[in-house]
């Protein structure tokens, strides 16, 4: 058995999982100043999330530990390389987790006000930075003949990395209304749909805008699917059908919809970089890939009987979570002390 291809294959899969979830969380957390119009609105939109979001980032943790595990040089190279960013990510994601979990720990505005921010520059900076981190990776980046990143934190911030960053936020920001409107009802449903309907065109725009600039930019669309343009054809059809599945009142279609969209459009830059893991603009021969990069066969082997034994367990788990917690929130289920 190819092991390598099988844990391209998993890690993939993790980080398509973790945009899919932890996507709706942040679109909710940058929303949540804006669609709400008291503190009963704001607790509405945190008490959504509330039993899913911190299990989403086990997502991210977990394909942390099997990158490590399974490709340590692309580990080290991906966490050298970005070192400043990753490290912004987790600061944000720290601060939005002290937001969660002590707004209401103390009852006085300022607490509150500032927990508010936490959770929207917490959500807003890892939406922003996964879409450059991942644009850089697709582009190509400096890496020498010893698998070391040999650029600056400045050549990250390319125009087109920036744009991957602002088309990332904004689907993630259009998820996440979408998901308010699956989640929540009365007023601030209504105002979470009309937002998704607004959100619908800059993300569209973004997203076209970076898809042809891909082609000039990236190593990505030679491919893409048994028939060539199929992955991307299918993230346009998800993302155009999402609208019209809201303007009819699918809200559950439509949530699929834009999850579909951030699926493809993450299988896309996974396929079209396989089988690197970060191409190097210095010398192609240079480039990290699943092989050059991996750990034995022994240890893969290892690793791939203790992810049958224990990854439907962890999957069986957060789906029946899911399950529990899938009535909508009401502003009546909001304690009033």
């Amino acid at each position: 058995m190819d092991f390598q291809l099988l844990w391209f294959i998993l890690i993939a899969i993790l980080f398509i999982g973790y945009f899919f979830l932890e996507g709706f969380d942040f679109g909710v957390g940058i929303l949540m100043p804006f669609i709400s119009r008291d503190d009963v609105d704001r607790r509405v939109c945190i008490n959504t999330i509330g039993p899913f979001w911190d299990a989403n980032e086990v997502w991210l943790i977990t394909a942390g530990g099997a990158m490590f595990a399974a490709f340590p040089h692309w580990y080290a190279t991906l966490f050298s390389g970005f070192y400043l960013p990753l490290l912004l990510i987790l600061l944000a994601l720290i601060f939005r987790a002290v937001g969660f979990e002590f707004r209401a720990k103390v009852n006085k505005l300022f607490w509150k006000r500032s927990a508010d921010h936490f959770i929207f520059w917490g959500s807003l900076i890892p939406a922003f930075i996964w879409g450059v981190a991942l644009t850089n990776i697709v582009m190509g980046l400096p890496i020498g003949e010893d698998m070391n990143f040999t650029g600056g934190l400045f050549g990250l911030l390319s125009p087109y990395a920036i744009l991957g960053g602002l088309a990332s936020t904004t689907v993630f920001t259009l998820h996440g209304a979408v998901f308010l409107t699956l989640r929540t009802d009365g007023p601030l449903m209504e105002r979470a749909a009309k937002v998704a309907q607004m959100m619908w065109i800059p993300a569209g725009l973004l997203l076209l805008a970076f898809a042809l600039l891909g082609y000039r930019y990236t190593v990505l669309f030679d491919g893409l699917g048994l028939i060539p343009g199929t992955l991307p054809a299918l993230a346009v059809l998800a993302f155009i059908s999402g609208y019209f599945l809201l303007k009819m009142g699918r809200t559950g279609w439509s949530f699929a919809a834009t999850g579909a969209t951030i699926l493809f459009g993450t299988v896309v830059a996974f396929e079209g970089l396989f089988p690197m893991l970060m191409p190097s603009t210095l010398n192609p021969d240079w480039s990290l890939t699943i092989y050059n990069a991996s750990s034995s066969d022994l240890t893969l082997t290892i690793m791939s009987v203790v992810a049958l034994i224990f990854l439907p367990l962890i999957l069986g788990y957060q789906i029946y979570s899911y399950y529990v917690f899938r009535k909508r929130v009401t502003r009546d289920s909001i304690p009033t002390h």
